[in-house]
């Protein structure tokens, strides 16, 4: 994966601010060359990204909460860059700026799931070079195994959060990283983030107590059963925020937030109704 961060001079480089500021655009202070501050507004990642994956499946142009304001840095940004025109610079992270910011990462030598049109943290920080700061930053982390499934480091905690609250292990099906796996997945497993989880002697209301424990922790987590298409009971879970994620699976989270199923059919959510959170949401919950 294609996330090493591109060097800079000391008098362009941006500080990647880890408080907990709430969503939204505030100050930073950022040093230029002759060593005074000049204030430059805040991206939160967080917000941003959240907004990528809802805004695309919104039936109208609400805009999420909290993620206005970033939004529109990043989309100015992009407008100065000759990839969106001005028209679709409204903070409303839609397709146009989806596509805009895909096109971006390929600007940048990006190339398949670097390049999906959700903000990374490196290429969210080089736009903003000169224009905004980054707060709130988020990464997969590297690619790691799960009982011989791929999953990554931020998936693997979020799934050990998830054992934690249930006492008992987590078995998969499927893991992450896996393009070509399994058709009926329709893609969903091309990227990072998702995973189909085993229900094996299971009753029902452990199914539903599985499902509750992966959302608290930040999935879009459904009970798939053998009437909703070609395949067994199981446990679809995507990781929300998860920036490898396949253009897919982001639609899925998407749908998630706005209380539908996750599938083409984008009839109602059929599982447990909860706060929805992502996993660093959840993290500072705790």
């Amino acid at each position: 994966m294609l996330r090493s961060l591109l060097s800079v001079t000391a008098a362009t480089a941006l500080a990647i601010t880890l408080g907990a500021a709430p969503p939204g655009a505030g100050s930073a202070r950022a040093a230029t060359a002759g060593g005074s501050a000049a204030t430059l507004p805040t991206v939160n990642m967080e917000a941003t990204v959240k907004a990528a994956q809802i805004d695309p499946r919104r039936a109208d142009d609400t805009v999420t909460t909290g993620a206005k304001a970033s939004v529109l840095a990043v989309e100015q940004a992009l407008q100065a860059r000759h990839l969106l025109d001005a028209s679709w610079v409204d903070g409303y992270f839609g397709t146009k700026t989806v596509d805009a910011y895909a096109a971006y990462q390929r600007s940048l030598g990006y190339t398949g799931l670097d390049a999906n049109g959700l903000p990374g943290r490196t290429s969210l920080t080089t736009l903003g070079q000169g224009r905004f700061t980054v707060t709130h930053p988020i990464s997969p982390g590297a690619r790691v195994d799960w009982d011989g499934q791929t999953v990554n480091e931020r998936t693997q905690s979020m799934l050990r959060a998830a054992e934690g609250i249930l006492n008992r292990s987590i078995v998969l099906d499927q893991g992450s990283y896996n393009p070509g796996g399994d058709p009926t997945s329709a893609g969903t497993h091309d990227g990072g983030g998702v995973v189909d989880i085993s229900v094996a002697g299971m009753t029902t209301a452990t199914r539903t107590n599985v499902v509750r424990a992966l959302r608290q922790v930040g999935f879009a987590a459904w009970l798939r059963n053998p009437n909703q298409g070609d395949w067994p009971w199981h446990i679809h879970a995507a990781a929300i925020n998860d920036t490898d994620l396949s253009s897919q699976a982001q639609h899925q989270v998407g749908d998630y937030y706005l209380g539908l199923n996750g599938l083409a059919n984008r009839q109602p959510d059929d599982g447990p109704r909860i706060t929805i959170h992502t996993w660093e949401e959840y993290q500072r919950l705790q």
